[in-house]
């Protein structure tokens, strides 16, 4: 489960724009958080209209985000099936891949537009300023990522895997049609056919996770429900709408910043000093390190982006197998995952609306137990580690 590697933006001109208000966004809603804690925990004044401000700038670096992430082809998604298969096959996937998310945005431009219609007459009680400024980011960002796509498909696609990938859909969207009365029988089997089934089947094609569980849940509404698609756009306003997940982005910041300015590099440093004169010191160093980036930047990305480049070079010289040191890289970022502040334990809060800070004490404890298995285990792997010249 990765993001696909990155590509140079098939839009030129058309993306920059779209870059630079992210990042003017990004920024704004940086300086928004600290004067709004400074106000708030400093002088004792909080300002009240912070928190409506913080919802409208999240909403739109979202779908902003999720622009460029198709642009760069940046999404999460699953490539072990793409990965083993012939390269004539995995292209034809991607190309129906591409085509799931454009009928699956293409479906919900629609609804899109109609909730940002109904959010016209609400009113912001801080702001005093309708609710659609804050909604209209979401038809606009699915029709940017429309865009996005098409440039894609024109780029990467010929004529014959492009009718080929729309024969392809059309045929499992018009079966899916034709099931209906089936599926009105099924019951509470519609979820496992429909929900699980279209998740399943988009994920192995190697269609973005966030797209998988959009066209699953649509599927399930269309073809088994009479519930309109507006429930899936007013539940992507809903999830967007949390300011536990302001943190997110402000955490990937810090790790960035860490990685950019050279502190990650010096706090694995500095470990090396201390540990990695040692039998299995470069693994308590890589342990120790990840354990505590983790607990400043919150992203995994960073930290495992920060520890591997000064640690894998020696820990090669000392006789250490880069299948072994990938795998201890990777278990270690997994327990990292839980060492506060962790992404992971923010959204799983937010949306199971489960105590953070409840989430974090118990991750800290969790993170700390893993850590020293992990460090038992490198210390066994270890026995035949070369410390000449150490």
């Amino acid at each position: 489960m990765v993001p696909t590697m990155p590509q140079r933006s098939s839009l030129g001109a058309f993306i920059r724009p779209i870059e630079v208000i992210s990042a003017i966004l990004m920024t704004g809603l940086l300086g928004l958080v600290l004067v709004s804690v400074f106000w708030r925990y400093a002088l004792g004044k909080p300002i009240a209209a912070t928190d409506e401000v913080a919802s409208f700038v999240f909403l739109w670096i979202v779908m902003f985000g999720s622009v460029l992430a198709i642009d760069r082809n940046e999404h999460l998604r699953l490539a072990l099936v793409l990965n083993v298969v012939r390269p004539r096959v995995r292209k034809v996937l991607e190309d129906v891949g591409l085509l799931v998310m454009a009928a699956f945005l293409g479906a919900l431009l629609p609804s899109a537009i109609e909730h940002t219609l109904a959010e016209m007459d609400i009113e912001a009680p801080a702001l005093g300023i309708s609710m659609a400024w804050r909604v209209a980011g979401i038809p606009l960002g699915i029709t940017l990522m429309l865009v996005a796509l098409a440039a894609k498909l024109w780029r990467e696609a010929s004529l014959r895997d492009l009718l080929l990938g729309v024969a392809i859909v059309g045929c499992a969207v018009g079966a899916l049609w034709l099931m209906t009365p089936v599926f009105a029988q099924l019951g509470r089997g519609n979820i496992v056919v429909l929900l699980v089934g279209v998740i399943a089947v988009c994920l192995a094609i190697g269609v973005p996770i966030a797209f998988c569980f959009g066209a699953g849940s649509m599927a399930f509404l269309v073809f088994s429900t009479s519930l309109p698609v507006t429930v899936i756009v007013g539940r992507m306003d809903e999830g967007m709408s949390s300011l536990i997940l302001l943190s997110v982005p402000v955490f990937v910041l810090l790790g960035c910043i860490l990685d950019a300015t050279g502190m990650g590099k010096a706090i694995v440093e500095f470990l090396g000093s201390l540990l990695g004169h040692v039998r299995a010191g470069m693994s308590y160093v890589m342990l120790g390190s990840l354990y505590l980036v983790s607990g400043i930047s919150g992203s995994k990305v960073s930290d495992m982006a920060t520890v591997a480049p000064a640690l894998f070079p020696e820990m090669r010289r000392r006789g250490s197998k880069p299948a072994e040191m990938v795998a201890l890289l990777g278990t270690g970022a997994i327990m990292a995952d839980t060492v506060p502040p962790s992404i992971v334990l923010i959204v799983i809060g937010s949306v199971a609306g489960v105590s953070i800070a409840a989430l974090f004490a118990s991750g800290f404890v969790v993170a700390l137990f893993l850590l020293l298995i992990l460090a038992v285990a490198a210390r066994h792997k270890a026995r035949g580690e070369r410390l000449d010249g150490v």
